[in-house]
């Protein structure tokens, strides 16, 4: 027969706290940093820095970063241009911007040598948020790229002539790659001065970076000696995960200068956001992944102030 042990009265019983809960500590957490947010004080440095995301590696958060990342770059008050260089068009989809066959897109800018501000759109999110749309039609831009003239610097071409040419300035251009190495993703690395490689918490996360980097110093070699790694973001972090913090510190331990101290977390609100054409900035700006996304831009504004500042 079993006996069920009857509580003793004179004990006390034990006390249960909401405070004590993970939900609230969770909570309290992301109030706090966004408090930490509203008194952050960042200053744009006035030049332009054009920024390459690429990792061949599929599945990362690439186009997630890059339109998420220029949308709270634009929510600090910063004007950014996203290229979406992704036949896919997906970042088109995330701003907004429409990118049906017949508009006019990057493809007509390598192909065609339109001029880029032709084909700028600005995103309905906000008027810092500027895009140049993919289209359809970028899948066949690889196999016509090989026939044309200076084939890896027509993006760069295009990038400088827009520059020189506009009556207000662009803190940022981030450029949105394909997952491969091919001629669209050199043209981007030949037009940027900077390479951004998001990197997934994930097993295998290294996994084909060393055959990316060696595409850099090709790339630096031959083509563009101003194009250097100056920034890795870790996403699709779980922090209920052992092997993601093993993760993050094996990246952080290779590369401790370029990885930024912010995280992206897993997020329903991130993965959401793209179906109803917005960034989850416009979409749930208090979220867990808004939240780090503007704590990703805020480093990325600072890092710059603090290069020049040691530059001078």
């Amino acid at each position: 027969m079993f006996h069920v042990k009857q509580p003793d009265e004179t004990e006390a019983p034990a006390s249960f706290s909401f405070d004590d809960s993970p939900i609230a500590r969770e909570l309290a957490d992301l109030s706090a940093r966004r408090k930490a947010l509203e008194d952050a004080n960042v200053e744009l440095t006035g030049r332009t820095r054009v920024v390459t995301v690429s990792n061949q590696k599929g599945g990362v958060g690439k186009t997630t970063t890059t339109v998420n990342l220029a949308a709270a770059l634009a929510d600090r008050g910063a004007r950014v241009l996203v290229i979406d260089l992704d036949p896919q068009g997906n970042a088109s989809t995330a701003l907004g911007v429409p990118h049906t066959a017949d508009t006019p897109s990057v493809y007509d800018v390598l192909i065609d040598e339109f001029p880029l501000a032709d084909i700028v759109q600005v995103s309905p999110e906000s008027p810092n948020l500027l895009c140049a749309p993919s289209t359809i039609h970028l899948a066949g831009a690889e196999i016509e790229l090989v026939s044309q003239v200076a084939r890896e610097h027509r993006l760069r071409t295009a990038v400088d002539d827009y520059l020189a040419n506009l009556d207000e300035r662009i803190d940022f251009i981030l450029i949105d790659c394909p997952p491969s190495l091919g001629l669209l993703t050199i043209n981007a690395f030949t037009a940027a001065s900077e390479l951004l490689i998001p990197i997934q918490c994930e097993y295998y996360a290294l996994e084909g970076l060393s055959q990316l980097l060696g595409t850099v110093r090709m790339i630096q070699k031959h083509l563009n000696p101003r194009l250097h790694l100056s920034t890795i973001i870790l996403t699709m972090y779980d922090g209920r995960t052992r092997l993601a913090q093993q993760v993050a510190d094996e990246v952080r331990e290779h590369f401790p200068r370029e990885v930024l101290e912010t995280v992206i977390p897993r997020s329903v609100r991130v993965s959401e956001a793209p179906s109803f054409g917005q960034t989850v900035i416009a979409y749930d700006g208090q979220s867990a992944g808004a939240i780090a996304y503007r704590e990703a831009a805020v480093e990325v504004i600072r890092r710059d102030s603090a290069s020049n500042e040691k530059d001078a």
